[in-house]
């Protein structure tokens, strides 16, 4: 198997899995759902297009940097300016950064990694107002998306890495192997983009934590080092 890896930062996401009507909501990571929208928007897909193709690819993200929790709202008038509409509560993701990884046949992937470096359509996270920074596309590697996830280098802002040691504990969703106990499941497997006609399947999702290395973090401290770790052999309980 091979692994394409999306770095997904930017001002503002918003990755929905339950939003109706007025309110807006987003998962605290991207949507299994949303990440398949981007890549069909880069290879220029319309939302009456078939899935086909993308529909088998397994899907993996990684909590890089989690941003804060950020609500803002609108109203709207119609075009005559005689009636207003309800008041929407919007919610979405500030200064966040994710590591998605989508796993599939090697073939495959490289191309939807050229046509996310070249999309036909804008790319945005989630929602029309979230563009995205910086080069989106890390590449294709050999792999499973549990174990690509470990290797890749921690890719939250740079002031956080330098604070931050030289391997750090994130957390990851992935799509939970057939026969596996589900952490938790959501109506986010992506089956049809057609607005008359919208259909998501339940995913079954793992919630664990990887190890990533952090090149620019600080290297460990020696053990009774102010500082550092305590010696293995004091226990400051031991008089009770």
């Amino acid at each position: 198997m091979s692994v394409l890896l999306l770095r997904l930062a930017g001002p503002l996401q918003a990755w929905g899995s339950t939003s109706r009507f007025t309110q807006r909501h987003t998962e605290i990571a991207p949507t299994k759902s949303g990440v398949i929208g981007l890549l069909a928007a880069a290879r220029g897909q319309r939302r009456t297009d078939p899935l086909t193709e993308l529909l088998g690819l397994d899907f993996g993200v990684r909590i890089d940097q989690p941003g804060q929790i950020l609500r803002d709202f609108q109203v709207a008038r119609t075009l005559d300016g005689r009636d207003s509409m309800p008041l929407t509560n919007r919610y979405y993701l500030s200064d966040a950064v994710f590591l998605a990884a989508i796993g599939g046949d090697s073939e495959l992937l490289d191309g939807l990694h050229e046509a996310v470096r070249r999309p036909q359509f804008p790319l945005y996270l989630g929602r029309r107002s979230c563009p995205p920074v910086a080069p989106v596309t890390l590449g294709v590697r050999p792999g499973t998306v549990a174990e690509v996830l470990g290797d890749v280098p921690w890719q939250a802002s740079k002031r956080l890495r330098e604070r931050g040691p030289s391997t750090v504990g994130l957390e990851a969703l992935l799509d939970a192997p057939p026969g596996a106990e589900a952490t938790e499941t959501f109506q986010d497997e992506p089956i049809s983009f057609d607005p008359a006609h919208r259909q998501y399947g339940w995913r079954a999702v793992v919630r664990t934590r990887v190890l990533a290395p952090n090149p620019d973090g600080r290297p460990p401290v020696a053990a009774g080092v102010p500082g550092g770790p305590a010696l293995a052999d004091h226990d400051p309980l031991t008089w009770l």
